[in-house]
């Protein structure tokens, strides 16, 4: 890790957001909105002393990455 850089967030990790081959300017920004999301999930989920409640958190953390990768396919969709 070099000076400049900073861990990447759980969020980050969980979009993969380094990984865009194409270096698509939609794909990042999608994966960098799904990621901050993601962040502030995981952040309730992880101060959460209800099961329950992280449990659905996580749930949440799931679909969204489901559905960033399906609008990662949308956005990169050859006709």
């Amino acid at each position: 890790m070099t000076e400049n850089t900073r861990p990447m967030t759980f969020g980050e990790k969980a979009v993969g957001l380094t990984f865009n081959p194409s270096n698509d300017p939609t794909v990042q920004a999608i994966k960098q909105k799904c990621a901050d999301l993601i962040d502030e999930i995981h952040e309730l989920r992880t101060n959460q002393p209800n099961s329950e409640i992280a449990r659905m958190a996580s749930i949440a953390i799931t679909e969204i990455q489901t559905g960033q990768m399906w609008a990662v396919k949308a956005a990169t969709w050859q006709h």
